[in-house]
């Protein structure tokens, strides 16, 4: 399994249409094969910041979605409506029962 973690500042002027292709974009991922888990949420401490969580079931399905010209045009929306550059990191896991 994959985990992605991410966050995003909006800016208070853009933060609208920041949430508006946010939404559209885990919409759309959440129909990918391989994606278990897309969600977006606000960041409780700052309402500006936008936090992504993402399980994916591999690395071949990940990279599937970064390659799709919708996950690219996201990406590059994203850059022109925030107040720094995003923060991504990625993490391979093994998922356990307790």
């Amino acid at each position: 399994m994959i985990i992605v973690v991410g966050s995003v500042d909006g800016l208070g002027e853009n933060f609208d249409r920041l949430m508006k292709v946010s939404l559209e974009h885990v919409r759309r991922s959440r129909m990918e094969d391989g994606c278990v888990e897309h969600t977006v949420q606000v960041d409780c401490e700052n309402s500006l910041r936008l936090r992504f969580f993402e399980r994916w079931r591999d690395a071949i399905a990940l990279e599937a979605h970064f390659a799709r010209p919708g996950s690219r045009a996201f990406a590059q929306e994203v850059a022109k409506l925030c107040a720094r550059p995003p923060v991504m990191t990625i993490h391979e896991a093994e998922e356990k029962s307790f």
